[in-house]
């Protein structure tokens, strides 16, 4: 049998994304923050193409994101509702770490492979955060999906895309937990 770090599996088996809109500041600072960067960026990245970038948002550049969602969602016809909920994200937001995916050309490892990696920086920033104690979130939502928004906010290149907005902060309130997976229903055993 191998060594378990019983620590790691007990953090993976009741980790919990805390809901963005209960994150209050403050936030990680840059010296807080690099860790959880460095533990991200040890994502699996076959071909070592590092097909992703980090763009840390604090301060005023939340509330200029806001209104960039703002402006998107009028020129997209959403609703109110569906404006003021993607743009208090960011206003509301004590920290946001955009998550962008930079596919690169290679002979080697296909695109879609390049997307995983990306989305799997998500997830370990997300789990870096959630392990030092902060209150965090992963997001997209209609507005990481508008590439009009993508370049105005973020000047993103035509070979980038979002993979994800990772909101984190103090925790204002633990969330309760919610029903998982069947494991039975979504799990098949293959010995021939």
């Amino acid at each position: 049998m191998p060594e378990i770090n019983q620590a790691a599996m007990d953090f993976l088996l009741t980790r919990r994304s805390r809901p963005a809109k209960t994150l209050k500041a403050p936030g990680p600072d840059r010296a807080a923050l690099m860790p959880l960067l460095t533990a991200a960026a040890r994502t699996p990245d076959h071909g070592k193409l590092e097909p992703w970038r980090f763009v840390v948002l604090q301060g005023a550049a939340l509330g200029r994101m806001a209104k960039a969602v703002a402006v998107a969602g009028a020129r997209l016809g959403k609703s109110e509702e569906d404006i003021v909920k993607a743009s208090s994200a960011f206003s509301n937001s004590p920290l946001c770490v955009a998550v962008i995916e930079v596919q690169k050309d290679s002979p080697k490892i296909p695109a879609i492979e390049q997307t995983y990696s990306a989305g799997a920086v998500c997830l370990a920033l997300l789990n870096a955060a959630l392990a030092s104690g902060w209150g965090a979130n992963w997001l997209s939502g209609w507005a990481s999906h508008d590439r009009g928004f993508l370049q105005a906010a973020l000047s993103l290149a035509e070979n980038e895309s979002l993979a994800g907005f990772v909101h984190i902060g103090t925790e204002g309130a633990t969330p309760p937990e919610r029903p998982r997976p069947d494991l039975d229903a979504i799990t098949e055993w293959v010995s021939e």
